[in-house]
């Protein structure tokens, strides 16, 4: 029986070195695959991991075995741990869905060897492809002057703070002003952009935000983390649920975060 939590974690660890050209090049065979319906069609590692909202499964009978219309799609590239991270909204898809996947290269084969994605659609939580879709194409996330970027420690640093701030209320995040949170199809900048800061307040218990798979982008500011966050509701898998978080980090500071949270029960029984 395979140990998921093994494989994430090895999947996290891992640290190989490849080009931004490479990245982007297996991020397209994705992307053309998942809208085309051929997964045969991706340069696939002899071993690969592919998991659908932390379920391991095969790769040619999952999500990517219909094609889907894309509507707009977001990519980081983690040149350090041979990564890619992928925002894909699919809201005029006849089934809408918002994604988050990881994409993990062999550098010197140049093959995929993990798949791991967030797959939302109606139910989870304030699932609104259409308004996602609004709300990112608005966002600005051009590279940063080289001069200007922050260190992976940084950025990394950034978005920990964030996500640890679930499980102790009282710990400083370094959010920006302007800074705006994209939660499902629900968007606080909205309401006020030119004070909103992103501020959160205490949940009912605290929480901890488990299985923390990275890909960060120095040159975009970004991180997206692939995550468990234990929410209060049944499960499914292990106690919690799957979730994503995409962060965009300027001058050490939270510009936008954009989460996509998996329920079981319909808006996870809120």
């Amino acid at each position: 029986m395979v140990n998921l939590p093994i494989l994430l974690g090895l999947a996290a660890h891992a640290s190989a070195v490849c080009t931004r050209p490479q990245l982007q090049a297996a991020a397209d065979a994705y992307l053309t695959a998942l809208t085309s319906g051929t997964p045969s069609t991706l340069p696939l590692a002899t071993t690969v991991n592919y998991i659908e909202n932390e379920v391991l499964v095969d790769i040619h009978t999952g999500i990517l075995s219909t094609p889907m219309k894309l509507s707009f799609n977001r990519t980081l590239l983690d040149t350090t741990d041979c990564a890619a991270f992928l925002e894909l909204n699919a809201a005029s898809n006849p089934h809408p869905y918002v994604l988050h996947t990881r994409l993990a290269l062999t550098p010197t084969t140049n093959q995929i060897n993990t798949l791991d994605a967030v797959i939302s659609d109606a139910g989870d939580w304030i699932f609104n492809a259409t308004s996602h879709l609004n709300y990112t194409r608005s966002e600005s996330w051009d590279p940063i002057p080289e001069s200007q970027r922050d260190s992976r420690a940084v950025i990394k640093a950034a978005a920990d703070a964030y996500l640890d701030q679930w499980g102790s209320p009282n710990m400083s995040v370094p959010l920006g002003t302007p800074c705006a949170r994209l939660e499902g199809g629900m968007y606080t900048g909205a309401s006020n952009p030119s004070a909103n800061t992103c501020a959160m307040g205490a949940f009912p218990q605290p929480l901890h935000v488990a299985k923390r798979r990275y890909v960060i982008d120095e040159v975009l500011g970004g991180v997206g983390v692939l995550n468990n966050f234990p929410w209060l509701e049944a499960s499914i898998v292990n106690g919690s649920t799957p979730s994503s978080n995409l962060v965009r980090v300027q001058g050490g500071l939270i510009r936008y975060i954009h989460e996509v949270t998996i329920c079981v029960t319909r808006m996870c029984g809120r």
